[in-house]
């Protein structure tokens, strides 16, 4: 076990914020009770458990008995040797006693493989988790982007109809109405346009989440997240769990050549039979004599298999495993590949998007600046309609930028922790309940060696969502101060009286 409690510690305050409205500790924690795909991985796992005492089954002794009764109804002989029925019954037991390593190392294969699926289950709630940070942040920044683009709608309406009471007095020309009108309508195109990716974006979140998004509170900070990209991927090399799980595969592998060589050495098992016979009175019938109609034997016997020729199926099954491991040999390096590659993408999105942020935040601030500039100068006739036009679509885009670096920022962030291997389900500490623990399974099947436990029948564990209503693109949260532009509602002009003219 490796130490992770300061991380946890960290980790953990990701997903601590107050329970109002509807916290991103809320939509992990549903979707860790409720996502088909997790819940999946957990029946496969289950499945995966079954492979032990199904290998283990094969070293263990076999009981077996059958019975039957004869009728002969044309007979030969005479009633000694052809009687006219026959019931007879057995019972055996067989004791394999050596297998030449095959159950040996079949069942090693078999708990490597175990131990790997609780990794790939661990990797595959990682991945559960970074895809419900994603959605989470995607219906926050399309709803952000729906309310700057209403904002900037109402922004274009106002300055439409400032244009047109301008254009009556003859203070601006038919030019400066159809820009200001296209402006409006192109605004308004682009607000349908957000508002369908904001509402495919919460079909998204009830995908994965099993319920409509509500009123999102803001994601809480991330922890402290390593200083270079090399240190995360060292990081990553060391406990990202789909790479452990690769890892673990490659070596059950090995275990697998092994059971396959198991298939030309000799086979040793010791039988141990019962047997009755009963002629049912048929047994020297017609001749006068008293015989016995009954009779029981004992019978022990030492079986030995040395193969000599079975048609190159042995070495098939060598080869085969050979390959086999070299395919997983490939795998894990593939996985490992991958793990460095996302840690170092994940790690460069992540700093970059700091940076955009905090040059995002100064262009915002900048072109409110040069918004407020641009209409003063407009009102003394040394900017046009066209430049104030321009000044608000800069506004947006710098404030689209900003909105869209958060993003990217935060889920960068948790996508690198993810690839780590400290955004499971232990190291987020979730509410809801105890956590899965897949090896509780495992130690419950592993010795079992009953014929006639069934387990339980299958049933649906992740509800559906045909029920949940189809989204819309309500904006449910206020902006952000800093996004906020306080839309232009001063008193249209009513005369240009009070311009210059050339």
């Amino acid at each position: 076990m490796r130490s992770r409690l300061p991380l946890l510690t960290c980790v953990a305050a990701i997903v601590a914020t107050p329970l109002s409205a509807e916290t991103l500790r809320d939509a992990l924690a549903k979707a860790y009770a409720n996502n088909p795909t997790l819940t999946a991985q957990r029946a496969a796992q289950r499945a995966n458990d079954e492979n032990v005492p199904i290998a283990r089954s094969a070293g263990l002794p076999v009981v077996s008995t059958s019975t039957g009764v004869t009728e002969n109804l044309i007979r030969s002989g005479n009633s000694f040797t052809t009687p006219e029925r026959l019931l007879q019954g057995n019972i055996g037991v067989t004791v394999p006693i050596y297998q030449g390593g095959r159950v040996s190392n079949g069942v090693r294969a078999a708990e490597i493989r175990v131990e790997a699926g609780q990794a790939n289950l661990r990797g595959v709630e990682a991945t559960t988790f970074t895809d419900v940070v994603a959605a989470y942040n995607n219906v926050l920044r399309d709803e952000a982007i729906v309310a700057l683009n209403a904002q900037n709608v109402r922004v274009l309406d106002t300055n439409l109809r400032a244009s047109r009471d301008r254009f009556e007095v003859g203070d601006l020309t038919r030019t400066d109405v159809a820009q200001s009108e296209a402006r409006l309508s192109l605004a308004r195109a682009q607000l349908q346009s957000v508002q369908a990716t904001l509402i495919a974006s919460r079909e998204n979140y009830v995908r994965l989440v099993g319920s409509a998004p509500g009123t999102l509170e803001p994601p809480p900070a991330l922890p402290p997240l390593p200083a270079s990209p090399d240190a995360a991927v060292e990081i990553a090399l060391r406990d990202n769990p789909t790479l452990l799980a690769a890892q673990r595969a490659r070596l059950a592998s090995d275990y697998d050549v092994r059971a396959a060589r198991a298939g030309r050495l000799p086979q040793v098992g010791v039988t141990v039979g019962q047997n009755y016979v009963n002629y049912l009175g048929s047994l020297g019938s017609g001749t006068g004599l008293g015989v016995g109609q009954t009779g029981t034997s004992t019978g022990i016997g030492l079986q030995l298999n040395l193969p000599l020729f079975q048609g190159g199926l042995p070495s098939a099954r060598i080869r085969q495993a050979q390959e086999l491991r070299g395919q997983a040999i490939e795998q894990a390096t593939a996985t490992e590949r991958q793990v460095v590659a996302s840690s170092r993408s994940a790690y460069a999105i992540w700093r970059s998007s700091q940076e955009v942020i905090a040059s995002a935040e100064a262009a915002v601030n900048a072109n409110k600046l040069s918004l407020e500039g641009v209409r003063a100068e407009n009102s003394v006739g040394t900017r046009t309609i066209l430049d104030i036009l321009n000044a608000e679509q800069e506004l947006l885009n710098s404030q689209v930028t900003l909105v869209t670096a958060r993003r990217d920022a935060y889920v960068a962030g948790f996508a690198l922790l993810a690839a780590m291997g400290h955004a499971q389900a232990q190291d987020l500490g979730l509410d809801g309940g105890a956590l899965y623990d897949p090896t509780i399974h495992y130690r419950e099947v592993r010795g079992r060696i009953t014929d006639f436990d069934g387990g339980r029948a299958a049933t649906a564990v992740a509800p559906g969502t045909a029920t949940t209503p189809a989204q819309d693109a309500t904006v449910t949260r206020p902006l952000d101060p800093l996004l906020d532009s306080n839309v232009d509602r001063t008193p249209a002009l009513t005369t240009g009286v009070d311009r210059p003219r050339p």
